[in-house]
């Protein structure tokens, strides 16, 4: 639709420069119609901006700023010089003008050529969701990409149910299975928004994390924007690009293993301090706290919470985590993590779902010009959903490919894969920006159905293992 409203934008201010060409006008009419095709295109913005279609997110509102301050800038033009003739612009200066309005009009649309307005889907549950966010400092380490002293610090955002839809009450002793999740490189912690939303409206809470640095955008205790760190965005090009034999493998395998360690820690991390905080607020019934700083009153010290509302929010939310039932799961670098972290803490986590990872934890090591992987089989159930590409690599090398090892040599695993799907397919973000998107890799797949069926999957999945409900009815391929 973008494009068509630039067109017609445009259109009018071509067709003023054309008629203003032909017909040599007084300079007070010239202004005049002028103040009329601004008021037009200001018209169609604000018409736009009204009507659901395009009251969507941020998409014209650049537009609308511009075409606002265009036709006030006419209007003084033409109220100032309606009585007097002025100087005329020549030929030159007439189409000179005309192209620098339409590429001003194109500046100011660029989000609606890159964003769709996307603003989620109806969840299927029975609960209407809510959100809550903190950051957590992890004081046994220091963050290795500042130079400052200070301590490594992960964002969460906990999506949990709120109320009944139907408009009935909850108990306030209700406990529902908890799912952390882990996003890909350059992701952030809504990169699968409506995946929470749809495990939380049927009974889950959910709990996202930024990887600050590897996150596409984050902030930190102080309120600072934090950055992806550009070296890391480089090495994960070069690496995700590289040809076979083109960088070194046990190069490949020390750079990976940074990235493993860094982001294990932070789920390790997180897992711990919300288990334990959800635990010692059922145990002592306090959801009443008030903001402390860095710490928040039971919440503990390693909590930053910036408002007293948003506190009571997070420790409502955590003292519905039933911690006998935890599920994780994650995209690409993410579902990677998830993996890994599943086998370690087998004895916490019930489930874990992997979103088109390379499963890079479970190497081990580099030697003798082969990956060594775990001989232990994989402790927990898990499932592996993969893109197209990816499924028919893993079919092609088998258990030579980590994912393959590791799925062949689990005592729980399934795998599928959606026809036509790329990588990006398996988030949020061909929905909110195809384009953007399809510079990271999507596939041919419509979007909005690859992510509805993917939502459906996860909940089945997670309502068998972690609830104990219904049949796993999940297919070899979509």
């Amino acid at each position: 639709m973008g494009i068509w409203i630039f067109i017609i934008l445009a259109g009018l201010e071509i067709g003023l420069c054309a008629y203003e060409l032909k017909k040599q006008k007084a300079e007070a009419i010239r202004r005049r119609d002028h103040l009329a095709v601004r008021a037009a295109q200001w018209g169609i913005i604000a018409v736009l901006l009204i009507l659901p279609v395009g009251n969507k997110g941020l998409r014209f509102a650049g537009a609308f700023i511009i075409l606002s301050i265009r036709l006030l800038l006419a209007g003084i033009s033409y109220l100032l010089g309606k009585k007097k003739e002025g100087k005329k612009k020549g030929k030159i200066g007439r189409i000179a003008a005309t192209l620098f309005s339409c590429l001003l009009i194109l500046f100011s649309m660029i989000p609606a050529f890159v964003f769709t307005g996307y603003q989620g889907f109806p969840t299927t549950g029975a609960y209407e969701v809510e959100m809550a966010s903190a950051i957590l400092t992890d004081e046994s380490r220091a963050e290795t990409f500042e130079k400052d002293g200070s301590h490594r610090e992960v964002p969460i955002y906990v999506y949990y149910p709120e109320r009944l839809k139907s408009g009935e009450a909850m108990t306030g002793n209700e406990r529902f299975p908890v799912v952390f999740f882990s996003h890909g490189a350059f992701g952030y912690y809504q990169s699968n928004a409506s995946t929470y939303l749809e495990l939380a409206s049927n009974g889950y809470v959910v709990i996202s994390m930024d990887h600050p640095y590897h996150s596409f955008f984050t902030k930190d205790t102080a309120g600072k924007t934090i950055l992806v760190d550009l070296d890391f965005i480089q090495t994960a090009m070069v690496v995700g690009n590289a040809k076979d034999g083109e960088i070194p493998e046990e190069e490949i395998f020390r750079t990976t293993r940074a990235w493993m360690d860094l982001r294990m820690a932070d789920v390790s991390f997180v897992i711990d301090e919300t288990l334990g905080q959800s635990q010692l607020i059922q145990r002592e019934g306090k959801t009443e706290n008030k903001s402390q700083g860095a710490g928040n009153g039971s919440l503990g010290q390693a909590w930053y919470v910036q408002k007293d509302s948003d506190v009571q929010k997070m420790a409502r939310a955590l003292s519905m985590i039933d911690a006998e039932k935890v599920g994780l799961m994650g995209h690409s670098l993410g579902g990677a993590t998830s993996v890994t972290i599943g086998r370690q803490k087998s004895d916490v986590i019930d489930a874990v779902i992997d979103f088109d990872g390379t499963m890079l934890g479970e190497e081990l090591s580099y030697e003798n010009g082969a990956y060594v992987y775990p001989t232990d089989p994989y402790p927990v159930p898990l499932l592996a959903i993969n893109n197209e590409a990816h499924q028919k690599d893993m079919e092609t090398y088998g258990t030579l490919y980590v994912n393959g090892a590791v799925l062949a040599n689990a005592k729980d695993a399934r795998y599928t894969y959606f026809k036509g799907s790329g990588h990006m397919n398996y988030t949020d973000l061909p929905l909110f920006s195809p384009f953007l998107a399809s510079m990271l890799g999507t596939g041919n797949i419509d979007a909005r159905k690859c992510i509805e069926t993917m939502n459906e999957i996860t909940l089945q999945f997670f309502d068998h293992y972690l609830k104990g409900t219904g049949e796993l009815q999940i297919r070899e391929e979509y």
